[in-house]
């Protein structure tokens, strides 16, 4: 199957919903080791339209002739490694054979050969395969793998995996904080790495019994995302070290593989080490520092530096008032490349190391996964705006310039048009954002406007997104305003500390003040506006909705609603606790406001989200429906409810459903239409 460099554009999709959630999507990047092509995972709707499955694509880097799709499983495939003759490792949800001994309960990881030819299995194990990482200049594979915490080893892991499942046992036993992230129930168990050749024989796989465990137990802290030597002889990765009153404090580890030491590097008991990258030559260590806040003051973030010769680190770059992540060293390690979101962008930048002198070389868009072309000349990322649903672009870093390479879908035939702004606070501050504008609207025929908050709180509404996709509802004539209130991440701390543990103040009052010079505009309607928000940005709309009624309507998604709930019941209360002080809670939790809200309210929820608990919206639901005076026929607002979805609520048919009503709710408010419910529910 191969695709021409002529992408379809989205077009009808803005109509079709079913249509839209079939498009395309771009979820992974990696270069080949010879620099000719890139492996990039696409992801699609499975058969029924019921979940979406990746697949991997051989893209060539100059953009030049057909790009090709490599791996085609039902159940899809996601990249786990690229050896160094360009074969490809990766994961699956397809079955794999059973090694002697083995079950059906093993999972496998797959091997694509450079020379082409069928996928085959080269090693499996019951408990999967947390990571995998390829030396760069030798033939060693260094896998994550986990282990239950208590073992000895593989075998008794696989052992106990097996009698689970057979047993349909899921009970988990804690024995410290943690027991939940996103939406997964988290096993106790720790992070080991095993080492293994790349002479892998598809006729006989890799078991646990051929396994040897290179790295010692550290519990259950230490992450499977690690970076590797350039021969497989250690590798650095983060450590989240449990501390006392159920915190933790993360900082780097280096693991030797040969010989199982330990090192904690760069010790800083003030700050949290994350996200680190070796550079090519195995002497610098590039990372994030963090400088935990607390409930008065925000969190500070710089690019932190770690020569292994000599111990010592340093931050880069300080003066720099940007969150930086690291991506990748120049070949010569003397310059750093990062992304940073910056003023409604993530562009990608290059550091000195010397002097930490920072320079821009992208102008539009988000970057992401990046990575760098073996001789360094070119760097390669994923980009998406607004204007545009994702492509891979090559970036010259000597001439700062940008080109796409490969795009499954074009931006083109957008129901609309795209436009920055800014409006200025009660305080004189700059609030930016983006406006999307509906084809046709003026003065004659002003827009309804819907204002969209966004989740974070440090966020910035600065890519596409194909689940909140704001041309969906400009599609059906609405305006939308994605605004970047106080807590948003581009414009300096300072920004972040104006709305620092007072959501109800300035993150509030900026929205209030965008959305002011957006109706003064003739081509929005000022009477006919909507609110809607997720995550935080559910938190907003529940803090609007007590504490003003211009809104004809409120659509709040997973959101905050009892911030003294919420805290100990997130997955991570001890990141939240952090902002939440016992003032915060007192004066900015929306429940409190509870008895002033008149403004109908779609709620939107998921069982399984365990960033915002349900128990967040039922206790919003509550509150609705027990303080409406009238009759209950005449309740005005609405619960979508889902039982079986996350944060996001991602597969095909539930975001349909989730844009069919909130559409449905929308033309009910703000064009008087009947309320029309989805066909299947």
């Amino acid at each position: 199957m191969e695709q021409t460099t002529s992408s379809p554009a989205l077009g009808p999709a803005w109509e079709d919903l079913r249509s839209y959630m079939a498009q395309p999507r771009l979820v992974s990047l990696d270069i080949a080791p010879d620099g000719q092509w890139l492996a990039v995972g696409v992801q699609t709707p499975n058969e029924k339209s019921t979940d979406y499955r990746t697949n991997l694509w051989r893209v060539p880097t100059t953009g030049e002739g057909p790009s090709r799709q490599l791996t085609r499983g039902v159940e899809g495939d996601a990249l786990a490694a690229m050896l160094r003759d360009g074969s490809l490792l990766f994961t699956s949800g397809r079955q794999a054979p059973s090694s002697d001994g083995g079950s059906d309960h093993d999972k496998a990881l797959w091997c694509l050969p450079a020379g082409g030819g069928e996928a085959h299995v080269v090693a499996q194990r019951p408990g999967g395969w947390q990571s995998v990482l390829s030396a760069r200049e030798a033939d060693r594979l260094v896998c994550g793998v986990g282990i239950a915490t208590g073992l000895d080893g593989l075998e008794e892991d696989d052992t106990l995996h097996r009698r689970r499942a057979e047993a349909k046992v899921s009970a988990i036993l804690h024995e410290g904080a943690g027991v939940r992230h996103w939406d997964q129930d988290l096993a106790r168990q720790t992070t080991r790495f095993v080492t293994l050749g790349v002479d892998l024989d598809r006729d006989d796989p890799v078991d646990s019994t051929s396994l040897r465990l290179a790295s010692p137990e550290l519990g259950v802290g230490l992450s499977a995302s690690a970076t590797l030597s350039s021969h497989g002889d250690f590798l650095i990765t983060s450590h989240d070290e449990p501390q006392a009153g159920a915190g933790r404090n993360s900082h780097l580890v280096r693991l030797g593989l040969d010989d199982g030491s330990v090192e904690r590097i760069a010790n800083d008991d003030s700050s949290e080490l994350e996200d680190p990258v070796l550079s090519r030559d195995d002497r610098l260590v590039a990372c994030t520092r963090y400088e935990r806040g607390t409930p008065e003051s925000a969190p500070r973030l710089y690019l932190h530096l770690v020569d292994l010769e000599s111990g010592r680190g340093r931050d880069l770059a300080s003066d720099w008032d940007r969150w930086a992540t690291p991506a990748a060293f120049s070949p010569d390690g003397q310059i750093l490349y990062v992304t940073a979101d910056e003023d409604g962008e993530c562009p990608v930048f290059a550091v000195d190391i010397a002097t930490g002198s920072v320079r821009r070389l992208t102008q539009h868009g988000a970057h992401s996964q990046v990575c760098l072309a073996p001789e360094g000349g070119a760097l390669y990322a994923l980009r998406s705006a607004w204007d545009e649903p994702g492509s891979v672009v090559r970036i010259d870093p000597a001439t700062a310039t940008s080109s796409v390479v490969y795009a499954p879908v074009t931006g083109a035939d957008l129901p609309g048009r795209l436009e920055r702004l800014e409006a200025r606070a009660e305080d004189g501050t700059r609030i930016p954002g983006w406006l999307v504008l509906p084809d046709g609207c003026d003065a004659r025929h002003p827009a309804p406007l819907v204002l969209w908050a966004h989740g974070g709180p440090l966020n910035s509404w600065n890519a596409w997104s194909w689940r909140w996709c704001p041309w969906l509802l400009v599609s059906q004539g609405y305006a939308v305003l994605l605004p970047d209130p106080a807590l948003s991440t581009g414009y300096g701390r300072g920004f972040i500390q104006r709305g620092w543990g007072r959501w109800g103040c300035e993150p509030y009052q900026d929205l209030m003040a965008v959305t002011d010079a957006v109706v003064a505009r003739e081509d929005v309607d000022a009477e006919r506006t909507a609110m809607m928000g997720g995550s935080f940005g559910g938190y907003m709309a529940n803090w609007i909705a007590g504490h003003t009624d211009r809104f004809r309507c409120i659509v709040s998604h997973a959101s905050l609603w009892n911030l003294d709930s919420f805290g100990p019941t997130t997955d991570i209360p001890w990141y939240w606790g952090i902002e939440l002080g016992e003032r915060m809670m007192r004066e900015h939790s929306p429940h409190r406001f509870a008895d002033q809200i008149t403004t109908p309210m779609l709620v939107v929820h998921g069982d399984k989200d365990y960033r915002v608990p349900i128990g967040e919206g039922l206790a919003l639901w509550w509150a609705l429906t027990s303080n409406h005076p009238g009759p209950p026929e005449s309740l005005p607002h609405k619960f979508l409810y889902f039982p079986d979805e996350n944060h996001w609520v991602l597969t095909p048919q539930h975001a349909t459903i989730w844009y069919e009503t909130v559409r449905a709710f929308l033309a009910e408010h703000l064009e008087g239409q009947p309320f029309v419910r989805s066909d299947l529910l």
